[in-house]
Parts: C-alpha cells; sequence; structure tokens
C-alpha cells in the first residue's frame, strides 16, 4: 500500500480542519450520526464514523452541541443538535474561515498574475 501523497495529507488535513464548523452548521436542525455522515458525504465533505464521533463528543463536551436519545424507534438513536453557544462558535469559525479564503485567494491571484506579467519588475 502507498503512502499518502503530499496532497492527500493536506487535503486530509484541510477536512478536518472545516469538519468542526460543517458539523455545527448542520446540525442546526437535530440530526443523528450516520444521518449526519451520510449528509456530510452527499455534500462532498466525506467522514468516517470512526472520525465523526468523537468529534461529536468534543462538541458536546464544549456545550455547542446538546445531544437526546430517542428511543422511540425500533433502534435507539442519539439526536445532536448545535447549542446558541455552538451557533455563536460557528459564527465566529466561519468568519475566520472566510478571512483565511479570502487572503489564501489574493495570494494565488497575485501570484497567478506575477506569472503572468504583472507590475513588479522581471530579472533581466
Amino acid at each position: 500500500m502507498a503512502s499518502p501523497t503530499f496532497h492527500e495529507k493536506t487535503e486530509a488535513e484541510i477536512r478536518r480542519g472545516v469538519l468542526q464548523v460543517a458539523i455545527l452548521a448542520r446540525l442546526q436542525t437535530p440530526a443523528y450520526g450516520y444521518d449526519l455522515i451520510r449528509v456530510l458525504t452527499e455534500r462532498g465533505l466525506p467522514v468516517e464514523e470512526g472520525t465523526l464521533y468523537p468529534v461529536l463528543r468534543r462538541l458536546e463536551k464544549a456545550a455547542l452541541l446538546r445531544a437526546v436519545w430517542d428511543t422511540s424507534g425500533k433502534r435507539p438513536r442519539k439526536y445532536y443538535q448545535t447549542t446558541d453557544e455552538g451557533r455563536s462558535a460557528m459564527d465566529k469559525l466561519f468568519a475566520a474561515w472566510e478571512h483565511v479564503d479570502l487572503s489564501l485567494r489574493s495570494l494565488v491571484n497575485e501570484s497567478g498574475s506575477e506569472q503572468n506579467g504583472g507590475d513588479e519588475a522581471q530579472p533581466a
């Protein structure tokens, strides 16, 4: 089995970095773990059970999520929902993400214009 490439490792790090924000955003309406895995995967953020549940527990411990057991169906399900504190944290984290995204796009665009004859002096 080949080792992950630089690209694959970096992409995984980016996904881990945005996962908590995505979870807080999605759980503004209650959902259970497997449903959350399905939705995140459909939206382009695939996550494995072994990654998701520790994050859910961490967010719940930080009072950013609340959890309620529903035992009315064939099997009990634990439903998670973002708390008011979680929504506030999500808003702050999303604003931070937007700032990073804007800064990164600026750097990439600047680099592209320099390569295509930007205003900077070119070596002789």
